[in-house]
């Protein structure tokens, strides 16, 4: 294992992304499908800036986008993680994921943010989380909805020339607290 996991999972781990990262960064971002909500691929600059902007965000919020492992091999195979976003005007924590497409519909995406959601509640104490999803993105929204979130929200968000609306899924603490009373009595 390469750094200290920031959480672990049943088959996964999540650690902070350092510059070695970058190549599987681009196997992520530079995949058109893969990045399709975000109007295309990256260039080695937009990924560089990415991995420089998660760096950052360690060191302000301590938090952000971490590499998301295989403990079976210590293959980053995605990012996950919680950054604070601007939703109509107001700063809140999100949780966000991207994964290369050879792990896609396996289960990791859900199983990365339903651990970020416990990280988020049970070590950072935050009242609530959302995950801010492009409505074309049907896989993501699935994940959300596994998250235990529902939709609280929408926006139009331009990026890249294009004006797109995005939904915000949300989950408080307290929903969070019954989500688990019940999952306890099954």
């Amino acid at each position: 294992m390469r750094g200290t996991a920031i959480l672990e999972t049943e088959r996964l781990y999540l650690r902070c992304m350092d510059d070695h990262d970058f190549q599987s960064l681009c196997l992520i971002m530079q995949d058109e499908e893969t990045m399709y909500a975000y109007e295309g691929a990256f260039s080695d600059e937009e990924v560089y800036a990415w991995l420089e902007r998660q760096k950052n965000r360690y060191e302000k919020d301590g938090f952000g986008l971490w590499a998301v492992c295989l403990k079976e091999n210590d293959e980053m195979i995605g990012q996950c993680g919680i950054t604070l976003q601007n939703i109509n005007g107001t700063i809140g924590p999100e949780i966000g994921y991207l994964f290369q497409k050879a792990y896609w519909h396996q289960g990791y995406a859900s199983e990365a943010a339903i651990g970020c959601r416990e990280y988020a509640f049970g070590e950072l104490k935050l009242p609530g989380i959302c995950s801010i999803i492009r409505d074309t993105n049907l896989a993501s929204q699935n994940v959300a909805k596994r998250n235990g979130m529902t939709i609280k929200e929408q926006f139009v968000k331009h990026y890249r020339d294009v004006d797109m609306l995005h939904y915000v899924y949300k989950i408080t603490c307290d929903e969070w607290k019954q989500l688990k009373t019940e999952n306890t009595k099954e």
